[in-house]
């Protein structure tokens, strides 16, 4: 990546560098082991995906399945330059599934037969150092950045191989680069060498580099830009702005929007590539009540893709408004608009009980101009028709707010998603999925 395409970095930081950070949290370590700290997790998982008109293909998908897994990050030794470790560990257990209703990616999956393994568990690790309010780690790491970002839908987050950097020294600013060469599936692999590809693409590449930040202007009003190239595919660029206006102890209003542009770049292994995907949504927060209205645009004759690992769905670097559940809704010229409703009721006598529900709907896919030979050819049908598509989810959760189960969570998913045919050609058969999710974190150290 050239470093002038990175230029928008240093003019933020310029920005700011009146604001130099007063504390230094290297300054305020005591100790690797006295700051490290060690959490147990216990989340059971179960899945089913019923197909409405999948002819001659996999008509229902069900699995359930309990893992656990230890996550140790220790403090940083004492010094000018601090150093530490992370860890983590994780085992699956099936509990149910297989007999021909596998793939939901709860489980790795038999490459000969599709059969699910009845257990399986993997470890990983990074090494860390620490100078003032900048760390830099190296090994298996869970990067959140909107262009880079490791998947968390399943039984366990996805990991990826590299180099992060994080850094702030400058007050209101945060900084975040990564170097990564492999992606790991928390759900689907046990190896940490997977490939870097494509979500819809399937497009493989060697290493991915982003560099970004976020810098707030106020406590109310935020403002984030990140770079990212994946080698030989594209370049990626992103941008967002959040501003949220109270209106009153109860009231409050919330803009957000997020824009991606990206281009080919190198040997363009994906083809031609040039697409621009934005969102805008505003919140409007009435007591325990909250109201959202977005809208998500493409425009490109491709569909907006990222990164994922081995050409599945597994990544989450997309942060757009309208990628839900189930659907993105990113296929070529998508226009897509969101309605949803959030329920608090600790405002009625029953905190930690929240519901949720959002219907959305997108057509206009046409992907009629994108050249055969690209990897997201499969969009073009020669017809020029235009695919349609909607989605309704349904949610409910739970947290155990005292006692002894402190911090259980219960969530119960409903989605329902349908697309008229050239809408199934592109993206699937119609479905509906049911998701039950508990969680159990432990705080050991």
């Amino acid at each position: 990546m050239q470093l002038k395409k990175l230029s928008f970095i240093a003019l933020a930081v310029a920005a700011a560098s009146s604001q130099l950070a007063q504390a230094s949290a290297q300054s305020d370590s005591k100790g690797f082991v006295e700051d490290s700290n060690l959490v147990l997790l216990n989340k059971n998982f179960y899945f089913n995906r019923d197909f409405r008109n999948n002819t001659g293909g996999q008509s229902y998908r069900e699995e359930w399945v309990h893992g656990v897994m230890a996550t140790y990050e220790s403090g940083y030794t004492q010094g000018v330059v601090g150093f530490g470790v992370d860890a983590h560990g994780a085992v699956g257990i099936k509990l149910d599934g297989g007999g021909g209703t596998s793939g939901t990616g709860l489980i790795p999956t038999s490459s000969e037969d599709g059969s699910t393994q009845d257990d399986y568990s993997y470890a990983g690790g990074a090494v860390k150092a620490r100078i003032s309010n900048t760390e830099l780690k190296y090994g298996n790491l869970f990067p959140t950045a909107p262009v880079f970002a490791t998947g968390t839908a399943r039984l366990f987050p996805g990991s990826a191989t590299g180099f992060q950097l994080l850094s702030s020294e400058i007050e209101n600013l945060s900084i975040d680069g990564g170097h990564f060469t492999a992606i790991r599936d928390g759900s689907r692999e046990t190896n940490s060498d997977g490939e870097i590809t494509t979500t819809y693409g399937g497009t493989v590449a060697n290493s991915a580099d982003y560099l970004g930040g976020t810098y707030a202007f106020s406590d109310n009003f935020s403002a984030t830009l990140f770079a990212a190239q994946l080698e030989d595919v594209w370049d990626q660029y992103y941008a967002n702005l959040n501003y949220n206006i109270p209106l009153s102890d109860d009231q409050a209003l919330t803009f957000d929007a997020n824009v991606y542009d990206t281009s080919e770049t190198g040997d363009e292994k994906a083809g031609e590539i040039d697409n621009t995907a934005w969102s805008l949504s505003v919140a409007y927060k009435l007591g325990a009540h909250k109201f959202t209205l977005a809208h998500q645009q493409m425009e490109g004759d491709d569909p907006f893709d990222y990164i994922s690992m081995d050409g599945r769905n597994s990544g989450d670097s997309i942060y757009l408004a309208n990628s839900v559940q189930y659907s993105d809704f990113n296929g070529p010229n998508e226009k897509s608009w969101q309605l949803r409703y959030d329920l608090d009721m600790g405002a009625y006598g029953v905190p930690g009980l929240s519901f949720m529900a959002r219907y959305l709907t997108g057509d206009d896919i046409d992907g009629s101009n994108i050249d055969p030979s690209s990897a997201y050819a499969y969009y073009n049908d020669g017809t020029g028709e235009e695919g349609k598509e909607w989605e309704r989810n349904l949610e409910a959760k739970y947290v155990v707010q005292e006692g002894a189960a402190k911090d259980l969570s219960i969530r119960i998913r409903h989605s329902t998603w349908r697309a008229n045919s050239v809408g199934n050609a592109y993206l699937g058969t119609d479905l509906d999925e049911i998701r039950v999710i508990t969680e159990y974190p432990l705080d050991i150290l």
